[in-house]
């Protein structure tokens, strides 16, 4: 399960950061084909794209829906754009907020980092990639 897979990638182990953690999981449960330069990516979105702003963990996300659902550009369909929408809607539904800040003042901690957030994405990207296989 996803969400088992991301806490493993986001132990002191890994030293990932939320965005890296997701990509790095979504890549080992759906057996994704990632090179290295593919995921070093996501070295950039890590808290919030270093300005708390968007939480890292949905970065990482939505480049996984990305990668799995478009074929060749975001424009041959809205597909992604839906998919991406749902995916927001449901973290903010959950946490109340996508903003790094306002996430790592509610929920972070020393001891925990930002779990919260990583199994929140994991869960929720995990509901929409196997209902969208499925409808392949």
């Amino acid at each position: 399960m996803l969400k088992e897979t991301a806490f493993k990638y986001y132990s002191k182990d890994y030293d990932l950061n939320c965005a890296e953690t997701i990509l790095y999981a979504a890549k080992e449960e759906y057996k994704l084909n990632l090179d290295k330069n593919t995921l070093k990516t996501m070295a950039a979105f890590g808290g919030g794209m270093a300005v708390e702003g968007v939480c890292g963990a949905i970065s990482g996300a939505i480049a996984t829906l990305g990668i799995l659902f478009t074929k060749d550009r975001a424009h041959e369909s809205d597909r992604i754009k839906l998919l991406t929408k749902e995916f927001i809607e449901k973290f903010i539904e959950r946490l109340g907020t996508e903003n790094c800040k306002i996430l790592k003042d509610k929920y972070r901690n020393d001891d925990i980092r930002c779990e919260k957030m990583i199994i929140t994405s994991a869960e929720i990207l995990d509901e929409i990639v196997k209902r969208e296989i499925e409808k392949e």
